[in-house]
């Protein structure tokens, strides 16, 4: 624990002194959100596994413990945490604290549930340098109003993660993935059909290659389960290990959708929408990438289209992501267009209660959720 109490000491002193402090773990999603100010405190010195259960499905952690580590792990008892956390530039330096504040989840969010239903508890350092738990490590010791759900997400401006109570599942026991020539029109048509059918759905992702239009569909749970719905949906059945290692891809935007944003100059924006919205309809935009059954659909733009794209999100029930920047750097981040949809009167002056509350001196990460927050 002498790290954790050099942190307290820290951000006793920097609410004391009004520092700014700059939250950070391993770094690998610097890019994410806006460019926060101060001094960085580096939560990597706090990390270790604090307890395992496998039988319970529960897993408690320090927050600067690299995913990487936790989940092998897991993997050593066939448990996963199903929601496929993603890893950018190589995967190495995620910790599990960035995970929960950055709140991504990867292809199977759409069936599983995203990084907040699983997490059951935590330990947080306030602005006042307190250290406050909230949850526990089962469902039922949830009550009231749920902090340790709120910090997924939040991005570090409400206080410092310090552990982590976080329910996992056991690997499933088959897997399947399906691919469809198809448009996007069709893709969505597909998808919402199927969805409303008792088939072992994990995940899906839609792209436009060589000129034609993708659909692939993993499918996950029991052996006769997953056997029966490729029989029944058809479709061509992807070799299992060049598969796995696709949805890998996918999820650490490794394909080249992805990868070669760098090179072109476009933003990358994901837009949430509902899953039975259509197509959308976007001024100088291609074919973007789907996911999570049409609830996730990743856009790469000139700079410029923030007004467009948020447009029609919201004509779509849904809301637009400036995910990543063009040429992502601390210089590209200086520019007007937030990376949220702004928020309602009423839900910004709720979000502004709870960071005076939490971080009455204003310290935390200022500036990476919302320019005021």
């Amino acid at each position: 624990m002498a790290a954790l109490d050099e942190i307290i000491e820290r951000i006793r002193a920097a609410g004391a002194s009004g520092t700014l402090l700059c939250i950070r773990g391993g770094g690998s999603k610097d890019f994410y959100g806006g460019a926060p100010t101060g001094e960085l405190l580096d939560m990597r010195g706090h990390s270790g596994i604090s307890s395992y259960e496998p039988s319970e499905l529960v897993v408690t952690v320090r927050a600067g413990t690299p995913l990487a580590e936790l989940e092998a792990v897991l993997a050593q008892q066939g448990q996963c945490l199903a929601f496929e956390p993603p890893r950018f530039g190589g995967g190495a330096t995620g910790t599990v604290g960035g995970m929960v504040a950055a709140g991504l989840a990867g292809p199977s969010r759409a069936s599983v549930g995203s990084v907040r239903d699983f997490v059951l508890g935590a330990s947080l350092v306030n602005g006042r340098g307190e250290l406050l738990t909230f949850g526990g490590q089962v469902m039922k010791n949830v009550a009231g109003y749920d902090v340790s759900r709120v910090l997924a997400g939040s991005l570090g401006v409400l206080g410092v993660i310090a552990e982590l109570s976080l329910k996992v599942l056991p690997v499933a026991p088959a897997e399947a993935t399906l691919a469809f020539e198809c448009s996007q029109a069709d893709a969505l048509r597909l998808l919402n059909e199927w969805g409303g059918q008792p088939l072992p759905l994990n995940a899906s992702c839609w792209m436009a290659q060589g000129g034609q239009g993708w659909l692939y569909l993993r499918l996950r749970g029991a052996q006769a389960a997953v056997e029966a719905a490729c029989r029944h949906l058809g479709g061509e059945r992807a070799d299992a290990d060049e598969s796995a290692a696709s949805w890998t891809a996918v999820r650490d935007q490794a394909i080249p959708f992805f990868a070669e944003l760098g090179s072109s100059g476009q933003d990358l924006w994901r837009v949430s929408v509902p899953q039975t919205a259509p197509v959308l309809s976007i001024a100088g935009a291609q074919a973007p990438l789907v996911e999570w059954h049409g609830g996730q659909r990743w856009y790469a733009l000139p700079p410029g289209q923030a007004d467009s794209v948020r447009a029609a999100a919201r004509a779509a029930g849904g809301h637009a992501t400036l995910f990543r920047r063009a040429a992502a750097g601390e210089g590209a981040k200086a520019g007007s267009v937030e990376t949220f949809d702004r928020l309602s009167p009423a839900l910004h002056k709720i979000h502004a209660a709870l960071k005076r509350e939490f971080d009455p001196h204003g310290i935390f990460n200022r500036g990476r959720l919302y320019a005021d927050l």
